[in-house]
């Protein structure tokens, strides 16, 4: 990559200018984004996001978990009605 080549002050004034914005805009997306993630890391929304996942699973899982313990509970039941 070849330097840039200058005519004069002003040029060079104007690039210095458009670096500093360009920083500032920068650092003020990052300070937003630590804000965003600060605010998203409590122990709320962390333990509603554990259990929501759960709740996903289950809820489009439901029928194949009934199915499977269904056989089970009516077995136990009918055993302990019998005394064994």
């Amino acid at each position: 990559m070849e330097p840039k080549k200058y005519s004069s002050y002003a040029e060079i004034e104007r690039d210095l200018e458009i670096l500093k914005l360009q920083k500032d805009i920068n650092y003020q997306k990052l300070v937003l984004s630590f804000q965003k993630t600060k605010e998203s890391i409590t122990p709320q929304k962390i333990v509603n996001g554990f259990f929501s996942s759960y709740k996903d699973y289950f809820s489009n899982n439901y029928p194949k978990i009934l199915q499977s313990i269904l056989p089970f509970a009516i077995n136990w039941f009918i055993n302990k009605k019998r005394g064994n």
